[in-house]
C-alpha cells in the first residue's frame, strides 16, 4: 500500500516553511550553486511563500561564528523572529520543534545551508517524527558538489522529498486561474515569469 504522504499534495493549509542557517559566514563556503544562483531561488521561494501566508520559521545557528542571516532575506523576513540556537541540527532546539509543533500541520518545506548538514539533519529527524518533509534542494548550498549530493542520497534514503524552489511553489499555487498566480510568478522571478506577465495582458486585453 502507497502511503498517502507519497500522493498528498502540499496546499496553504497543511504546509509550514522552515529556513535554516541562510547565514552571511555559511555562504562564503558555498561551491555547489553559484551564489547569484542560490540567493534568487530563495528570495523567489520565500517571497511566494509570503504570498500564500503558511506560517514562517526561521532559524541561524551560533551568529557570532558565522554571521547573521544573508540582508536580503533579512529585510525580506523582518516581520518574522529568528530563533538563534547553537545546536548543530536545529531539531534538537526545543523551541524550534515547539514552533512547529504549534502550527499544527505536519507538511514541513525546508532550505537550508549546509544541504548534508543545516538541511538533512533536521529534515531527517522530522521524518523520524511523523512529518512530511520537502526539502528544497535548489534553495538551499553545500560546501562540495560531493558534500551535496550525499546530504541529498541520505534525505531520499530516509524518505525526504527533493523538490526545487518553483515547483514546490507551483504545487501549492494549484491553478493558474487563481487571483494569487500572477503574483506568485513575478515572485518566482523565473525566466519565464516576464513572458506570463505579457501573455496575461494581452489575453486580458482580448475579452
Amino acid at each position: 500500500m502507497i502511503k498517502k504522504e507519497y500522493y498528498e499534495t502540499i496546499t496553504q493549509e497543511n504546509s509550514v516553511f522552515v529556513l535554516i542557517d541562510h547565514q552571511i559566514g555559511l555562504y562564503t563556503g558555498v561551491r555547489d550553486i553559484p551564489i547569484d544562483e542560490l540567493k534568487h531561488n530563495i528570495i523567489g521561494l520565500v517571497k511566494a511563500i509570503k504570498i500564500f501566508k503558511i506560517p514562517i520559521i526561521v532559524t541561524t545557528t551560533t551568529e557570532s561564528m558565522w554571521g547573521p542571516m544573508i540582508p536580503e532575506l533579512r529585510e525580506l523576513l523582518n516581520e518574522v523572529s529568528i530563533i538563534e540556537r547553537t545546536t548543530v541540527n536545529a531539531w534538537d532546539d526545543q523551541r524550534v520543534c515547539d514552533a512547529i509543533e504549534k502550527t499544527g500541520r505536519k507538511k514541513l518545506i525546508m532550505t537550508g545551508i549546509t544541504t548534508d548538514v543545516c538541511l538533512a539533519f533536521p529534515a531527517i529527524t522530522a521524518v523520524g517524527k511523523g512529518y512530511d518533509v520537502y526539502a528544497v534542494i535548489d534553495a538551499s548550498g553545500a560546501f562540495t558538489v560531493k558534500q551535496g549530493e550525499l546530504g541529498v542520497i541520505r534525505m531520499v534514503q530516509a524518505g525526504v522529498k527533493v523538490v526545487g524552489y518553483s515547483n514546490v511553489a507551483v504545487e501549492m499555487l494549484k491553478d493558474n486561474a487563481s487571483p494569487l498566480a500572477l503574483e506568485v510568478y513575478n515572485g518566482l522571478d523565473m525566466p519565464f515569469a516576464s513572458l506570463v506577465y505579457g501573455l496575461n495582458q494581452y489575453f486580458s486585453k482580448t475579452k
